[in-house]
Parts: C-alpha cells; structure tokens; sequence
C-alpha cells in the first residue's frame, strides 16, 4: 500500500494560530481593564488588573510571533492597533461587554478553565515559542480559574440576590462557549501534527471541571438554546467595533508617536 504523505504545517498555518489565541487574550485583557476603580472593592481593582496583565503579556508573546511568522514584518503593536475589526480572530465570548460583576465572574470562569486546559497542553507543542508561553501562561490562568471560581460560589452560594445574578451571568454567557471548542482544519492539522491544540478534545475535561464549581455554588447548568460564532472568520458582536476603537484611539491619533 502507498505510504500516505506527511502533512505539511507552514510557518504561516502557526501565524494564524498564534493570531487567535493573541486576539483572545488582547480582547479579554481589555475588556478587564474596563474593571479597574469599577469593581466592587479595591482588592477587585487589583485582581482585575493583574489577570488583564498576565493576558497582555500572552497576547504579546503571540502577537509578536505571528509578525514574524507571516511573512510580513509587522510587530505586535502593528497588530494590535492597524488592524480592522474585521481582521481580529477573537471568540465572540471576550469580547461581550462586562454587564454586572456577576457576568464579568461568569465570563472569566468559562474562559479561565478553556485556557488552562490549553495551554496545558499546548507546553507540549513541538514549537518551542509556543511551548514556552503555555508552560508560563499555565501557571497564570490557574490563579485566574482559582479567583473566577471562588467568586462563583461566594455568588451563588450567598444571597438570595447574589444567586440570582450569578445565575443571569452563567445564563448569558453559555451561548458562547461553544465557540471555544470548535474546530476546523488548522487545528486539527496543528494537532496532528504536534504544534497546536485541538480545542474540540479538551470539551469534556471543560465540562467537568465547571460543573463541579456550578454545582458547589448551587447554580444550574443552562440548558441549550443557541450558539454564538464567527469570531474566529472575523464576524463580530455590535459591541466590539466600540472596544476597538477604543483599544486603538491613541495611536488613531498620533499614528507612528513614540514614547
């Protein structure tokens, strides 16, 4: 029988997989920033900020790569602020405006627990950059999942007007999450090929581990009415275009200022 040949992943196939993991982390950390002397205390101010951080510095660790994996010189900055709301490769689920901080708890307990299942085993990856930003960025979101989950329960396990909320907040976020882990060819070549992560294979780790938190924080697992996606084509909410502008203003201004 004929040897079947081996796939081939291009410098550029990795660009674009870097690309939506960066634009993940870059609207996330945005949307978290929006937070800071918002939150309920001024220990939440800290917290929010740090997890904003900690997503900052992955988005430009992959932004940064996928510049000098496509071929075309650009650099994180170029990525971050040029670029049109079209062109973003994000989840539709980071960039959901932050609603109460219930939702924002919600929001941050589906995406924490996604990434730590990423990057986990993406510190695996036969790319060494992309090994080397998950063994770090691993070790964040699980401070990330610790602080969503035990809001989570202080939440749902406390007032009668908590619980209510919280619940509102998994309600509304779960359309999204599907989005998450769907999968298409460049993830299942990546994988295949040792470099990526599949996200549709980390689903049931997913599903678990958030449904032990739901259920210690006496909150009912949504059942399912829709599902958002596109994000990753660049199809966008109504309420990105706004965080975009807002992302880029200053360098709408001064285009090519320094500091």
């Amino acid at each position: 029988m004929p040897v079947e040949a081996a796939e081939t992943v291009t410098s550029a196939d990795i660009a674009a997989y870097a690309l939506r993991l960066g634009d993940d982390a870059l609207f996330l950390g945005q949307r978290l920033c929006e937070w800071v002397t918002r939150a309920p205390t001024i220990e939440e101010d800290l917290a929010m900020a740090n997890i904003a951080l900690d997503l900052l510095g992955q988005a430009r660790t992959l932004l940064g790569y996928a510049g000098e994996l496509d071929g075309t010189g650009r650099s994180e900055d170029d990525l971050a602020y040029t670029r049109t709301e079209r062109q973003f490769r994000n989840c539709l689920l980071v960039e959901t405006p932050n609603g109460d901080f219930a939702l924002t708890i919600a929001r941050q307990l589906a995406f924490a627990h996604y990434s730590r299942l990423l990057y986990t085993a993406l510190a695996e990856s036969a790319d060494a950059v992309l090994a080397g930003l998950a063994a770090k960025a691993s070790k964040e979101v699980a401070y990330h999942c610790l602080h969503a989950a035990q809001w989570t329960v202080r939440l749902g396990a406390g007032t009668e007007e908590s619980h209510r909320r919280m619940q509102e907040g998994v309600d509304r976020i779960w359309p999204y999450v599907p989005e998450l882990f769907d999968s298409d060819e460049l993830v299942r070549r990546l994988d295949r090929d040792g470099t990526g992560v599949d996200p549709a294979r980390l689903r049931a780790h997913w599903d678990e581990s958030v449904t032990a938190v739901l259920s210690e924080a006496e909150l009912t697992v949504p059942a399912p009415r829709w599902r958002a996606g596109g994000g990753r084509e660049g199809l966008h909410t109504e309420a990105f275009a706004p965080m975009v502008a807002e992302l880029q203003s200053v360098h709408r201004q001064y285009p090519g200022a320094s500091w």
